[in-house]
């Protein structure tokens, strides 16, 4: 029997270097993508999978992600005091969650992806639980973790979000070592984490969506030390191949990378050009910006 999934985790203890000075007193979660942050793309994407349990594990500094999700009565109080009911209802978005669906733990040192999953290990219980990396941000008809819980109910085991990126990018990703394609799953034979680019099984990659069985808190618990000096959430799920089935998922929708400059901005424009009340402006200042930029290097 396939239990359903209803939990999700969600490592936001990051510090954001590659943001410094922003991320100085503001969490990387809390950068907003058009007009949300991404943590709330991120808790937005697992509803739509019908996950309704939230664990964040946040780190010191990171308070205002689960703040984010309460209530504002003094400013929702002003809001309606001076007739903004539209942003009242934009704000009420944020809080729809029932009470208590939302919990955070505490990871105290950053000991790696792998060792923040396991801090959630009393949130997790024995259920399958899904994990999103808000710094993955994807753009799609349907969400992205909706697709992969719709190949968890069909395959149970564990199913994990994939895209082929370029060989010589291998480093930056767990990788998948393939078993066989049927369509656009993908069984799994064997994870390599950050192998190199001699090295690398393939090149299909693992990106910040996750479905797991709560058997992988048990490889976890060991601390064993992988690539970069931390405890890899790959090298655990690794072990549990061959004990139940997984698989990847190549997903439908275009990711992007928040966790660096250009990838942010990119998702800026991506997701303002999904906008009917943003697309006019915004395709008018590139092309604004276009044709000065090439005057200029003619």
């Amino acid at each position: 029997m396939i239990k359903p999934l209803r939990k999700a985790v969600l490592p936001v203890a990051g510090l954001g270097t590659r943001f410094l000075p922003a991320t100085k007193a503001l969490a990387k979660e809390m950068l907003p993508v058009v007009d949300k942050p991404l943590i709330q793309y991120a808790v937005e994407e697992a509803l739509a999978a019908g996950i309704e349990e939230f664990c964040m594990i946040t780190g010191r500094g990171k308070t205002a992600l689960v703040e984010h999700f309460d209530i504002a009565f003094e400013l929702e109080a002003t809001l309606h005091q001076r007739g903004k009911h539209e942003e009242v209802a934009e704000l009420r978005r944020t809080t729809s969650l029932p009470p208590g669906a939302i919990a955070s733990v505490r990871q105290q040192q950053p000991l790696g992806l792998g060792h923040a999953i396991w801090c959630a290990r009393a949130f997790i219980g024995d259920d399958p639980f899904a994990i999103l990396l808000p710094d993955d941000l994807v753009l799609s008809e349907t969400p992205c973790m909706a697709q992969l819980a719709e190949a968890y109910r069909a395959t149970g085991g564990n199913v994990v979000a994939v895209e082929e990126v370029p060989r010589e990018h291998t480093s930056r990703y767990g990788i998948l070592k393939i078993a066989q394609k049927r369509g656009d799953l993908i069984e799994v034979a064997g994870l390599v984490e950050k192998p190199s680019p001699n090295q690398a099984p393939s090149n299909y990659a693992i990106i910040g969506r996750y479905i797991l069985l709560p058997e992988v808190l048990d490889h976890l618990a060991h601390f064993e030390v992988g690539a970069g000096g931390e405890v890899q959430l790959t090298d655990a799920m690794a072990k549990m191949i061959g004990k139940a089935p997984f698989h990847g998922l190549r997903f439908k929708g275009q990711r992007f990378d928040c966790g660096n400059k250009a990838g942010f901005l990119e998702a800026q424009i991506a997701f303002a050009l999904q906008r009917k009340d943003l697309a006019s402006d915004i395709k008018r200042f590139l092309r604004k910006y276009l044709e000065a930029h090439c005057d200029n290097h003619d």
